[in-house]
């Protein structure tokens, strides 16, 4: 991931403005590392299949790193979840204020599709990875279930329920990494094998951050935890035992189908995912 990360700091968005911290909040969550978690699931099927295509597909994953950080940011606000604390750094409405912190935010947003738009590939693909990025990460997708995860607090959902919120707020945009990757090599029909593999690892990963969030310290964790007493989290419908259970259970359906991957994909993506796999562990 070394040149991911170089390619991410070659095209960190930029702002020649009178604005005193307008660039610094834009650059800030980006350059405060993270997990980067979904960019690493693309690289990887691409990877697998065209190692030739790697340098071009870091477009892509940085469009889905840069969306998902706006998310991480407008999550944190005051509004939503007011967390003060963030991949181990002060959010941004309380470092700057709440507007930057929007701003910054919704900057983010539409840079990570001004990047995808000039990913070196065909006017074809590009237009299949935007639309899969929007179609994932808007209405409806993480925006649609962060609008259900808000507006349910403190009414307590079934877990039939929070299950479609969490395939929607977190699951989604985990399954379009793994499909955006076979879109760039030209593998569409395990593009949708992998998009729905993406959704229930999406699902264990949600599980998994509910399990870390009353397990974990927030020095660990990077962010504020024990903070989801008022939310449709796993933990909180469900108990830690028995959220541990469905994601044991979840876990090892997931190794299961990953045994049936060919062995290019499976060489390339079972270190990262057996780490993740088993993180709540």
């Amino acid at each position: 991931m070394q040149n991911f990360e170089n390619f991410l700091l070659n095209h960190l968005p930029t702002s020649k403005s009178i604005h005193p911290n307008y660039q610094e909040a834009l650059q800030r969550m980006l350059l405060a590392g993270g997990k980067r978690f979904r960019p690493a699931l693309l690289l990887g099927v691409v990877n697998a299949y065209n190692p030739l295509l790697v340098g071009g597909a870091h477009h892509a994953a940085y469009a889905i790193e840069l969306l998902h950080t706006y998310s991480l940011i407008h999550d944190d606000l005051p509004a939503m979840d007011n967390s003060p604390l963030r991949r181990g750094e002060p959010t941004l409405h309380v470092l700057f204020d709440e507007v930057t912190a929007i701003l910054a935010g919704d900057a983010l947003n539409t840079y990570s599709f001004e990047v995808l738009s000039n990913a070196p590939f065909s006017d074809y693909t590009r237009v299949s990875l935007i639309r899969e990025l929007a179609t994932n990460g808007g209405l409806n997708g993480m925006v649609l279930g962060q609008a259900i995860d808000c507006y349910f607090e403190n009414r307590p959902l079934g877990i039939e329920d929070v299950k479609v919120l969490h395939t929607n707020k977190t699951a989604k945009l985990i399954a379009a990494s793994l499909k955006m990757g076979a879109i760039i090599v030209n593998q569409e029909e395990l593009g949708e094998k992998l998009y729905d593999f993406g959704i229930k690892l999406g699902l264990l990963f949600q599980i998994q951050d509910d399990i870390l969030d009353v397990t974990q310290s927030c020095e660990t964790a990077g962010k504020l935890t024990n903070n989801d007493e008022a939310k449709n989290s796993f933990v909180t419908l469900l108990g830690l035992d028995k959220a541990m259970d469905e994601a044991n259970e979840l876990a090892q359906m997931l190794i299961k189908e990953m045994d049936s991957f060919d062995e290019k994909l499976k060489d390339e993506l079972s270190p990262l995912l057996t780490q993740y796999i088993n993180r709540h562990k």
